[in-house]
């Protein structure tokens, strides 16, 4: 099982724990003082040496965030690129996937809004089809049904690993080894599990995978990354070049370049992606499935806290579940209660019908609260915040 995360030394180097009880995790987490410290530094070194200066003199530190992003996903540091948040890893991925009319896009009843409304786009300018996986009796998506709609013409799946509005993890390892039988490229959106599950690419059988560094990984906003297997590289052509993704080499001639940064772009904020760098080897100091067993097992207590409460609905589902709670309570409209509970500084966050409409409409549902929680939260924070609930439903 490995070494329980030492939570008393993680709150000591955790500043915001003395000002606030942090349930927002999968929003924003908290960032450990090493991130903060990294950031602040090469700010500092901007401010005296120039920008491009002190990026010049940062090159190591650069290069160890791609170093630390490859241990971290299992995969060689040309396959990951360097992005300016999740949403751009992603659409980096999907808009350079040829898409035909008559392609099918296969997906999960629980995908992102923003996904969905770029296979929307898409579909519009190709007529390509968008279908939706059925979910199974826990509320993942069903492998068996996933089988049974696979045939020559799926060109892509394409899925979050945990969705948005509740704490279920889709079997991505399944899912991959479906899309490895029929060679159909996968694209896997970790954004709410990476940091705090274990996220390694060979064993989930994706062949492109996108992840922020704000979220689990405790990182700075503002950075993103995305995985390309290495073998889909140079077949995947990205929505838009610039002098950093390619090479003009003549008057009407250009080379794209032959690794994954071919999806970025020249101007980045070079202190956050360092920043982003210390936050993964940070989280592997911790171990992924140490920090999963903490995770997972924190936010099971407080469901059960929770679910005992008058009033209190938990709409969670899936076989596999995580960090992500969410819940309703009756009389008390999801964002009245994330005020309220702001009031006391304690941080929540809520997710509405738009942004999983075909998951929220199945379930009949219009919002809830969103609680999740890290390894750095505590049992005693889990009581005080469901005092904290209690009291608002007296």
């Amino acid at each position: 099982m490995g070494t329980p995360v030492d939570v008393e030394r993680a709150r000591a180097e955790t500043p915001g724990c003395a000002d606030v009880l942090h349930f927002n995790n999968a929003g924003a987490a908290l960032m450990p003082r090493p991130v903060v410290e990294a950031v602040v530094e090469h700010l500092e070194r901007e401010a005296h040496l120039g920008g491009y200066e002190a990026a010049d003199a940062a090159e190591a530190a650069i290069e160890h965030t791609y170093a630390m992003l490859a241990r971290l996903l299992g995969c060689r540091a040309d396959e990951v690129a360097v992005v300016e948040n999740a949403t751009r890893a992603w659409d980096m991925a999907f808009y350079s996937i040829p898409l035909t009319a008559g392609d099918r896009v296969l997906t999960a009843r629980a995908e992102y809004a923003s996904n969905y409304i770029a296979y929307l786009q898409v579909a519009r300018r190709t007529g390509a089809s968008i279908e939706v996986v059925p979910s199974d009796a826990t509320g993942q998506v069903s492998v068996a049904a996933l089988e049974a709609m696979m045939d020559e013409r799926v060109k892509l799946i394409s899925m979050s690993h945990v969705p948005t509005n509740g704490g279920l993890v889709n079997p991505a390892a399944e899912v991959g080894r479906v899309a490895r039988t029929w060679q159909v490229p996968f694209l896997l959106d970790a954004c709410q599990s990476v940091g705090q599950l274990p996220t390694e690419v060979e064993t989930l059988g994706c062949d492109l995978l996108s992840g922020t560094g704000r979220k689990y990984l405790r990182g700075p906003r503002g950075t993103g990354f995305l995985y390309v297997r290495r073998s889909l590289i140079e077949r995947l052509e990205p929505p838009f070049l610039d002098l950093h993704a390619a090479e003009w080499t003549g008057p009407q001639e250009y080379v794209v370049r032959g690794d994954a940064r071919r999806f970025e772009n020249w101007e980045s904020n070079i202190a956050a992606e360092i920043g982003l760098g210390v936050a993964v080897e940070y989280a592997l100091g911790w171990g992924l499935e140490a920090i999963g067993q903490r995770v997972g097992g924190l936010a099971e207590h407080l469901r059960a806290e929770l679910a005992a409460l008058p009033g209190v609905t938990i709409y969670d589902q899936g076989a596999v579940r995580c960090g992500i709670v969410t819940f309703g309570l009756q009389g008390r409209e999801p964002a009245a209660i994330k005020a309220a509970l702001a009031a006391q500084r304690i941080n929540v966050t809520t997710s509405s019908r738009a942004s999983t409409l075909l998951d929220m409409d199945a379930r009949h549902l219009q919002g809830v609260v969103r609680a999740s929680v890290h390894y750095y939260n505590t049992e005693d924070e889990v009581a005080r915040f469901c005092a904290a609930v209690a009291g608002l439903g007296a």
